[in-house]
């Protein structure tokens, strides 16, 4: 974790915004000694909200599991996607792999 005085981000910009590039990580910036905010690249806050957006639609998917909602099998996806009849070279292979 870095943290910088505020005065940083008007007289370091091109340094934090190099830091922040290259090491993927957030800059904390302080006020008078207490945080104040967070400063990042957009390619790193972008990948946090997909991992935000995907924790959320996991834990979504677990509570309607742990709620009796109805699952299917990799088979049942794959034909109902794929259909058997259609695509029967694809369906064999994805069969095949659901079975590793």
């Amino acid at each position: 974790m870095t943290i910088r005085p505020s005065t940083a981000i008007t007289n370091e910009y091109n340094d934090i915004s190099a830091f922040c590039k290259e090491r993927g990580e957030p800059i904390f910036l302080t006020k008078n000694g207490e945080g104040d905010l967070v400063v990042m690249s957009i390619e790193t806050f972008t990948q946090r909200e997909a991992m935000l957006d995907l924790r959320e639609k996991l834990l979504e998917a677990e509570a309607q599991y742990l709620g009796g909602a109805k699952t299917y099998t990799v088979t049942q996806v794959s034909e109902r996607l794929l259909g058997y009849k259609q695509f029967p070279k694809a369906y064999e292979t994805i069969v095949k792999c659901s079975k590793i």
